[in-house]
């Protein structure tokens, strides 16, 4: 699941997809209406791959809150993000049990729960690994390796030696032959 080009802008409800790149925006299309909209620099936009979560040991990423609701729930739809505080605080606190309760605010966990429901109603939580790439070839693979060929350089004479010539000539061109009478 790629949460990059997965936007929240700030005042604007629900989240947003990323669709291109325009001159001084992003175009963004609602996942909610399928709208779309220039997203300008001054509003306040934030990838959802770079949020996390306050737990008591390190932050948590927001696609691994996710996952963890995703598993603990099976793939269904989590609680009404317009549930009663205690209720929210309950489910939250089963679902990540080591989220710092001092810094993890109400309207915070409001939000995940809405943008898990919308992106679970949209089939777009995946969290199947991708295959990693072979870094080094096996011994079958091995290919020959190329042998460089240097091109000869060119001869070059040494500075002193130009200058030598060239006062040389310059001083020869100089001289006049005497005139004898």
């Amino acid at each position: 699941m790629d949460l990059s080009k997965i936007l929240s802008i700030s005042g604007k409800p629900g989240l947003f997809k990323v669709v291109s790149q325009a001159k001084n925006a992003v175009i963004v299309e609602s996942l909610i209406d399928k709208r779309r909209f220039p997203a300008f620099g001054h509003e306040k936009i934030s990838s959802l791959e770079e949020i996390s979560v306050f737990t008591t040991g390190e932050d948590m990423p927001l696609k691994d809150v996710f996952k963890a609701i995703h598993v603990k729930l099976e793939g269904k739809q989590a609680i009404d993000p317009k549930s009663d505080n205690d209720t929210l605080k309950k489910f939250f606190l089963e679902m990540i049990p080591g989220f710092d309760q001092e810094k993890v605010y109400l309207s915070d966990i409001r939000k995940m729960m809405g943008w898990y429901n919308l992106l679970n109603e949209l089939k777009m939580l995946d969290f199947t690994e991708p295959e990693e790439k072979k870094e080094e070839p096996s011994a079958d693979e091995v290919t020959p390796v190329q042998e460089t060929v240097k091109e000869p350089e060119a001869i070059v004479e040494p500075e002193k030696e130009k200058k030598k010539k060239k006062t040389t000539k310059s001083a020869e061109s100089k001289r006049k032959p005497k005139k004898s009478e």
